[in-house]
Protein backbone atom coordinates (compact mmCIF):
# COMPACT_ATOMS: atom_id res chain seq x y z
CA UNK A 1 0.00 0.00 0.00
CA UNK A 2 1.36 3.54 -0.78
CA UNK A 3 1.62 5.75 1.32
CA UNK A 4 2.02 9.92 0.55
CA UNK A 5 3.12 12.43 2.08
CA UNK A 6 2.46 16.05 2.20
CA UNK A 7 4.76 18.78 2.96
CA UNK A 8 3.50 21.95 4.59
CA UNK A 9 4.77 25.15 4.09
CA UNK A 10 4.39 28.80 5.74
CA UNK A 11 2.10 31.16 3.21
CA UNK A 12 2.21 32.49 0.86
CA UNK A 13 0.60 29.15 -1.26
CA UNK A 14 -0.25 31.01 -4.42
CA UNK A 15 2.93 32.86 -6.11
CA UNK A 16 2.76 35.27 -8.88
CA UNK A 17 5.68 36.00 -11.19
CA UNK A 18 5.36 40.08 -10.25
CA UNK A 19 6.95 41.95 -7.66
CA UNK A 20 7.00 45.64 -5.72
CA UNK A 21 9.65 46.47 -8.07
CA UNK A 22 7.37 45.73 -11.44
CA UNK A 23 4.78 47.25 -9.77
CA UNK A 24 6.45 50.21 -9.11
CA UNK A 25 7.89 51.04 -12.14
CA UNK A 26 4.57 50.94 -13.94
CA UNK A 27 3.53 53.21 -11.54
CA UNK A 28 6.61 55.41 -12.62
CA UNK A 29 5.42 54.95 -16.30
CA UNK A 30 2.48 55.94 -15.72
CA UNK A 31 3.19 59.45 -14.04
CA UNK A 32 5.78 60.67 -16.63
CA UNK A 33 3.86 61.64 -19.05
CA UNK A 34 2.40 64.47 -16.33
CA UNK A 35 5.31 64.61 -15.14
CA UNK A 36 6.65 66.27 -18.26
CA UNK A 37 3.88 68.23 -19.28
CA UNK A 38 4.59 69.72 -15.77
CA UNK A 39 7.95 70.91 -16.63
CA UNK A 40 6.71 73.04 -19.63
CA UNK A 41 3.80 74.42 -17.91
CA UNK A 42 5.61 75.69 -14.82
CA UNK A 43 9.35 75.55 -15.69
CA UNK A 44 12.28 73.14 -15.61
CA UNK A 45 12.43 73.49 -11.69
CA UNK A 46 9.34 71.04 -11.55
CA UNK A 47 11.58 68.59 -13.78
CA UNK A 48 14.28 69.70 -10.40
CA UNK A 49 11.47 68.39 -7.82
CA UNK A 50 10.52 65.44 -9.47
CA UNK A 51 14.25 63.81 -10.46
CA UNK A 52 14.96 65.13 -6.56
CA UNK A 53 11.88 63.58 -5.27
CA UNK A 54 12.79 59.84 -7.16
CA UNK A 55 16.61 59.92 -6.59
CA UNK A 56 16.25 61.33 -3.21
CA UNK A 57 13.65 59.21 -2.11
CA UNK A 58 15.57 55.63 -3.28
CA UNK A 59 18.90 57.34 -0.77
CA UNK A 60 16.68 58.45 2.31
CA UNK A 61 14.91 54.96 2.17
CA UNK A 62 18.58 53.14 1.46
CA UNK A 63 20.00 55.13 4.46
CA UNK A 64 16.83 54.70 6.71
CA UNK A 65 17.31 50.45 6.05
CA UNK A 66 21.55 50.34 6.14
CA UNK A 67 22.19 52.30 8.73
CA UNK A 68 19.05 52.60 11.10
CA UNK A 69 16.83 49.73 10.56
CA UNK A 70 20.24 47.35 10.14
CA UNK A 71 18.97 45.75 7.28
CA UNK A 72 22.46 45.23 5.43
CA UNK A 73 20.60 42.98 2.72
CA UNK A 74 18.45 45.37 1.96
CA UNK A 75 17.57 46.36 -1.71
CA UNK A 76 15.55 49.38 -3.04
CA UNK A 77 12.54 48.34 -4.52
CA UNK A 78 10.95 51.82 -5.85
CA UNK A 79 8.43 52.63 -3.70
CA UNK A 80 10.34 55.52 -2.38
CA UNK A 81 10.82 56.69 -5.51
CA UNK A 82 6.98 56.67 -6.17
CA UNK A 83 6.74 58.04 -2.91
CA UNK A 84 9.07 61.28 -3.80
CA UNK A 85 7.67 61.54 -7.01
CA UNK A 86 4.23 61.63 -6.36
CA UNK A 87 4.93 64.15 -3.01
CA UNK A 88 6.54 66.26 -5.92
CA UNK A 89 3.52 66.24 -7.80
CA UNK A 90 1.60 67.35 -4.53
CA UNK A 91 3.37 70.82 -4.26
CA UNK A 92 3.93 74.47 -5.69
CA UNK A 93 6.35 74.73 -8.06
CA UNK A 94 7.15 77.67 -5.80
CA UNK A 95 8.04 75.20 -2.76
CA UNK A 96 11.74 75.85 -2.09
CA UNK A 97 14.00 72.27 -2.49
CA UNK A 98 15.50 72.43 0.71
CA UNK A 99 11.61 72.33 2.11
CA UNK A 100 11.18 69.49 -0.53
CA UNK A 101 13.67 67.58 1.29
CA UNK A 102 12.47 68.00 4.68
CA UNK A 103 8.78 66.93 3.29
CA UNK A 104 10.33 63.48 1.83
CA UNK A 105 12.29 62.47 4.64
CA UNK A 106 9.36 63.24 6.74
CA UNK A 107 7.15 61.19 4.48
CA UNK A 108 9.31 57.98 4.45
CA UNK A 109 10.32 57.89 8.62
CA UNK A 110 7.02 59.23 9.86
CA UNK A 111 4.76 58.29 7.37
CA UNK A 112 6.31 54.80 5.98
CA UNK A 113 9.20 53.47 8.19
CA UNK A 114 7.99 54.30 11.77
CA UNK A 115 5.11 51.63 10.98
CA UNK A 116 7.80 49.36 10.18
CA UNK A 117 8.10 49.92 6.33
CA UNK A 118 6.12 49.33 2.89
CA UNK A 119 2.98 46.86 3.88
CA UNK A 120 2.68 47.89 7.15
CA UNK A 121 1.98 51.52 6.78
CA UNK A 122 -1.12 52.56 7.42
CA UNK A 123 -1.53 56.22 5.79
CA UNK A 124 -0.51 57.18 2.35
CA UNK A 125 3.56 58.31 2.89
CA UNK A 126 3.41 61.07 0.50
CA UNK A 127 -0.08 62.88 1.04
CA UNK A 128 1.65 62.60 4.91
CA UNK A 129 4.74 64.24 3.65
CA UNK A 130 2.09 66.83 1.78
CA UNK A 131 0.10 67.94 4.69
CA UNK A 132 3.37 68.09 6.63
CA UNK A 133 4.40 70.53 4.31
CA UNK A 134 1.39 72.60 4.30
CA UNK A 135 1.05 72.98 8.09
CA UNK A 136 4.47 73.55 8.23
CA UNK A 137 5.17 75.65 4.97
CA UNK A 138 1.48 77.02 4.51
CA UNK A 139 2.75 80.25 2.62
CA UNK A 140 5.19 78.43 0.07
CA UNK A 141 2.89 75.21 -0.47
CA UNK A 142 -0.12 77.58 -1.76
CA UNK A 143 1.76 79.97 -3.38
CA UNK A 144 1.12 79.04 -6.97
CA UNK A 145 2.12 80.29 -10.27
CA UNK A 146 0.73 81.03 -13.61
CA UNK A 147 1.34 78.52 -16.54
CA UNK A 148 3.84 79.68 -19.17
CA UNK A 149 2.92 77.06 -21.43
CA UNK A 150 6.31 75.79 -23.37
CA UNK A 151 8.89 78.62 -21.44
CA UNK A 152 10.37 75.72 -19.49
CA UNK A 153 13.51 77.82 -18.89
CA UNK A 154 12.10 79.86 -16.61
CA UNK A 155 12.03 80.43 -13.07
CA UNK A 156 9.23 79.92 -10.80
CA UNK A 157 10.78 82.78 -8.68
CA UNK A 158 10.25 85.20 -11.78
CA UNK A 159 6.38 84.17 -13.14
CA UNK A 160 3.43 85.50 -12.03
CA UNK A 161 1.98 84.19 -9.26
CA UNK A 162 -2.10 83.38 -9.64
CA UNK A 163 -5.31 82.12 -7.63
CA UNK A 164 -6.21 78.08 -8.28
CA UNK A 165 -9.71 77.95 -9.44
CA UNK A 166 -10.89 76.44 -6.44
CA UNK A 167 -9.49 79.48 -4.21
CA UNK A 168 -11.64 81.58 -6.73
CA UNK A 169 -14.38 79.56 -6.00
CA UNK A 170 -14.50 79.96 -2.77
CA UNK A 171 -13.89 83.55 -2.30
CA UNK A 172 -16.36 85.07 -5.11
CA UNK A 173 -18.61 82.19 -6.18
CA UNK A 174 -19.15 81.06 -9.64
CA UNK A 175 -18.87 84.47 -11.05
CA UNK A 176 -15.26 84.46 -10.19
CA UNK A 177 -14.61 81.55 -12.50
CA UNK A 178 -17.02 81.93 -15.59
CA UNK A 179 -14.31 82.76 -17.25
CA UNK A 180 -12.33 79.74 -17.14
CA UNK A 181 -12.64 77.11 -19.95
CA UNK A 182 -13.20 73.39 -19.31
CA UNK A 183 -10.83 72.22 -22.06
CA UNK A 184 -8.26 74.89 -19.82
CA UNK A 185 -8.77 71.79 -16.70
CA UNK A 186 -8.62 69.29 -19.31
CA UNK A 187 -5.70 69.75 -21.15
CA UNK A 188 -3.64 71.68 -18.18
CA UNK A 189 -3.76 75.59 -18.53
CA UNK A 190 -4.47 76.52 -14.61
CA UNK A 191 -2.28 76.92 -11.82
CA UNK A 192 -2.12 74.70 -9.10
CA UNK A 193 0.30 71.93 -7.60
CA UNK A 194 2.83 70.39 -10.17
CA UNK A 195 0.88 67.45 -10.86
CA UNK A 196 -2.45 68.75 -11.24
CA UNK A 197 -1.94 70.19 -14.71
CA UNK A 198 -3.79 67.78 -16.71
CA UNK A 199 -6.46 65.13 -16.21
CA UNK A 200 -5.98 64.06 -19.52
CA UNK A 201 -2.61 63.10 -18.99
CA UNK A 202 -3.44 61.62 -15.49
CA UNK A 203 -6.26 59.42 -16.79
CA UNK A 204 -3.74 58.17 -20.30
CA UNK A 205 -1.55 57.13 -16.64
CA UNK A 206 -4.22 55.07 -14.80
CA UNK A 207 -5.44 53.73 -18.25
CA UNK A 208 -2.22 51.94 -18.42
CA UNK A 209 -1.80 51.04 -15.08
CA UNK A 210 -5.21 49.37 -16.02
CA UNK A 211 -4.06 48.26 -18.70
CA UNK A 212 -1.31 46.31 -16.40
CA UNK A 213 -3.73 45.16 -13.24
CA UNK A 214 -2.19 47.05 -11.34
CA UNK A 215 -5.04 49.01 -10.18
CA UNK A 216 -8.68 48.29 -10.55
CA UNK A 217 -11.85 50.88 -11.68
CA UNK A 218 -13.26 50.55 -7.80
CA UNK A 219 -11.64 53.43 -6.22
CA UNK A 220 -11.75 55.94 -9.19
CA UNK A 221 -15.22 55.42 -9.96
CA UNK A 222 -16.65 55.81 -6.43
CA UNK A 223 -15.07 58.53 -5.30
CA UNK A 224 -15.06 60.22 -8.79
CA UNK A 225 -18.90 59.26 -8.98
CA UNK A 226 -19.58 60.77 -5.31
CA UNK A 227 -18.38 63.93 -6.11
CA UNK A 228 -20.31 64.12 -8.89
CA UNK A 229 -23.56 63.31 -7.01
CA UNK A 230 -22.69 65.62 -4.25
CA UNK A 231 -21.36 68.78 -6.75
CA UNK A 232 -24.42 68.22 -8.88
CA UNK A 233 -26.98 68.42 -5.63
CA UNK A 234 -25.16 71.58 -4.69
CA UNK A 235 -25.05 73.25 -7.99
CA UNK A 236 -28.68 72.86 -8.57
CA UNK A 237 -29.65 74.38 -5.18
CA UNK A 238 -27.24 77.30 -5.78
CA UNK A 239 -25.96 77.91 -9.35
CA UNK A 240 -24.32 81.20 -7.92
CA UNK A 241 -22.24 79.61 -4.99
CA UNK A 242 -21.27 76.67 -6.03
CA UNK A 243 -19.25 75.44 -9.53
CA UNK A 244 -20.70 73.03 -11.80
CA UNK A 245 -20.17 69.06 -11.61
CA UNK A 246 -17.56 68.98 -14.22
CA UNK A 247 -15.69 72.35 -12.55
CA UNK A 248 -15.32 70.29 -9.36
CA UNK A 249 -14.11 67.05 -11.01
CA UNK A 250 -11.31 68.38 -12.97
CA UNK A 251 -10.16 71.21 -10.68
CA UNK A 252 -7.78 70.95 -7.70
CA UNK A 253 -6.08 67.20 -7.03
CA UNK A 254 -9.37 65.48 -7.14
CA UNK A 255 -8.12 63.00 -10.83
CA UNK A 256 -4.79 62.84 -9.04
CA UNK A 257 -5.87 61.59 -5.82
CA UNK A 258 -8.53 59.65 -7.01
CA UNK A 259 -6.53 57.50 -9.54
CA UNK A 260 -2.99 57.60 -8.16
CA UNK A 261 -3.17 58.57 -4.20
CA UNK A 262 -6.36 57.20 -3.17
CA UNK A 263 -5.95 53.70 -5.14
CA UNK A 264 -2.76 52.63 -3.06
CA UNK A 265 -2.18 48.90 -2.41
CA UNK A 266 -1.05 49.41 0.96
CA UNK A 267 -3.19 52.28 2.51
CA UNK A 268 -6.65 50.65 0.44
CA UNK A 269 -9.26 48.32 0.96
CA UNK A 270 -8.78 44.58 -0.35
CA UNK A 271 -12.10 44.16 -1.51
CA UNK A 272 -13.98 45.53 -3.84
CA UNK A 273 -17.38 46.26 -2.13
CA UNK A 274 -14.62 47.79 0.28
CA UNK A 275 -13.00 49.57 -2.25
CA UNK A 276 -16.19 51.27 -3.03
CA UNK A 277 -16.87 52.31 0.51
CA UNK A 278 -13.48 53.66 0.76
CA UNK A 279 -14.02 55.79 -2.57
CA UNK A 280 -17.59 57.20 -1.52
CA UNK A 281 -16.04 58.12 2.02
CA UNK A 282 -13.10 60.25 0.06
CA UNK A 283 -16.11 61.79 -2.65
CA UNK A 284 -17.84 62.84 0.86
CA UNK A 285 -15.06 64.13 2.39
CA UNK A 286 -13.51 65.90 -0.43
CA UNK A 287 -16.57 68.01 -0.96
CA UNK A 288 -17.40 68.45 2.71
CA UNK A 289 -14.05 70.38 3.19
CA UNK A 290 -14.82 72.32 -0.36
CA UNK A 291 -17.87 73.90 0.65
CA UNK A 292 -17.85 74.12 4.51
CA UNK A 293 -14.18 73.80 5.64
CA UNK A 294 -11.22 76.33 5.73
CA UNK A 295 -9.11 75.11 2.86
CA UNK A 296 -10.43 75.44 -1.02
CA UNK A 297 -9.14 71.88 -1.32
CA UNK A 298 -9.66 68.50 0.70
CA UNK A 299 -8.65 65.93 -1.52
CA UNK A 300 -5.17 64.64 0.74
CA UNK A 301 -7.08 65.38 3.57
CA UNK A 302 -10.12 62.99 2.65
CA UNK A 303 -7.96 60.30 1.19
CA UNK A 304 -5.97 60.08 4.55
CA UNK A 305 -8.75 60.22 7.23
CA UNK A 306 -9.92 57.17 4.54
CA UNK A 307 -7.06 55.32 5.18
CA UNK A 308 -7.39 55.15 8.96
CA UNK A 309 -10.78 53.82 8.35
CA UNK A 310 -9.53 50.69 5.67
CA UNK A 311 -9.17 48.07 8.96
CA UNK A 312 -12.19 48.71 9.37
CA UNK A 313 -13.49 48.39 6.01
CA UNK A 314 -12.27 45.62 5.78
CA UNK A 315 -13.37 43.48 8.64
CA UNK A 316 -16.76 44.26 7.32
CA UNK A 317 -16.20 43.79 4.11
CA UNK A 318 -14.22 40.71 3.79
CA UNK A 319 -15.76 37.37 2.37
CA UNK A 320 -17.17 35.10 4.55
CA UNK A 321 -14.74 31.68 4.87
CA UNK A 322 -15.28 28.41 3.08
CA UNK A 323 -17.61 26.60 4.87
CA UNK A 324 -18.76 28.79 7.66
CA UNK A 325 -22.12 29.29 9.18
CA UNK A 326 -23.14 32.33 10.04
CA UNK A 327 -24.03 32.89 13.60
CA UNK A 328 -27.77 33.87 14.60
CA UNK A 329 -28.51 36.15 17.45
Amino acid sequence: MMVRTFKTTTAPHVRHPDDTSKIMRDVLIALIPVTIFSGFIFGWYAWVLAIVGVFGGELTEYIIMRFFRKDKNFIPDGSASVTGLLLALNVSVKLPLWAFLVGLIFALVVGKHIYGGLGANPFNPALVGRVFLLISFPVQMTTWVKPYWTKFWMSPWDMVTTATPLAMLKEGGSSAINSLKISDFFIGNIGGSIGEVSALLLIIGFVYLMAKKRVTWHIPVSYVGTVLIISTIFWLINPEKFGTPIFHILSGGLMLGALFMATDMVTSPVTPKGMLLFGAGCGAITMIIRYFGGYPEGVSFSILIMNAFVPLIDSFTKPRKFGEVKQNG
